[in-house]
């Protein structure tokens, strides 16, 4: 009797650390791991491994979860795919085959991609905006100036879940993204966020409450002052999940999303 009490006790004990030990681990954030990717970068410069060319044998015929598709108005055959989560590829043969152009970064989970076909420039907001246990979260959003060959950070580090980024049809410089934010807990990144100077810095426009989020944008293209919002409430936990509520609904703005 005495041995399978202290059994117990010892079990309990060690689920109680473990729980403890784990509760106390803080996950890794944005900014912590581009600076660890570019540390990264250094390293496989140096590496004597880095002659290597590698080839993609497999898996073959086998997809996920597509969430979004842009294409060349120009030529329909050339057009760029992003996955829930597994990066972004490109193809210029009507998809005969295609290229991944986003395995340089840190992450590959993908929430939207937004393409200037006039100047080669892509932007990505990274972590898909279902809100799936099997969704992970982005980091925020990236830009490409040549066509996907090199990329550049432009933040939103706590964005997590991106719906929608939208640019402007003149301004190069303006775009706005629609941010779902946190998976599981309510968070006050969520909202529409409009930048005017190429990503270099962001402003909040829109924000309804910590559990309702952006994931939709939509612009008049002969009046770009004329903005559309889809906001999102819902919660999820690892037990349950509510898909709606009252504050989900559309927003509209007249003066470029600066208010609503």
């Amino acid at each position: 009797m005495l041995s399978k009490v202290n059994f117990s006790g010892l079990l309990c004990l060690f689920l109680l650390v473990t729980v403890l030990s784990n509760a106390q681990v803080k996950p890794t954030n944005a900014v912590e791991r581009t600076l660890s990717r570019a540390q990264r970068d250094k390293l496989e410069k140096k590496s004597v491994l880095n002659s290597i060319a590698f080839r993609n044998i497999g898996p073959s015929v086998m997809s996920g979860r597509v969430t979004d598709i842009d294409a060349n108005p120009a030529d329909p055959t050339e057009f760029y795919v992003a996955y829930a989560s597994g990066g972004v590829w490109y193809t210029a043969n009507n998809g005969q085959s295609f290229m991944p152009v986003f395995d340089s970064t840190d992450v590959l989970t993908i929430g939207d991609i937004a393409v200037n076909w006039k100047t080669g420039t892509i932007w990505v907001g990274t972590g898909e905006v279902n809100s799936s246990r099997s969704s992970y979260a982005g980091m925020g959003v990236y830009k490409s100036t040549d066509k996907g060959k090199t990329w550049q950070w432009m933040g939103l580090p706590d964005s997590h879940h991106i719906g929608k980024i939208q640019l402007h049809p003149t301004d190069d410089n303006t775009a706005w993204v629609a941010v779902l934010g946190h998976l599981y807990s309510p968070n006050t990144e969520r909202g529409v966020y409009k930048t005017t100077d190429g990503g270099q810095t962001w402003k909040k426009t829109l924000y309804v409450d910590d559990n309702t989020g952006a994931v939709d944008l939509d612009i008049n293209p002969q009046n770009p002052n004329e903005v559309y919002a889809t906001m999102w409430y819902r919660t999820r936990s690892a037990w349950n999940f509510v898909p709606s509520g009252k504050t989900s609904g559309l927003y509209k703005s007249t003066d470029g999303g600066n208010t609503w």
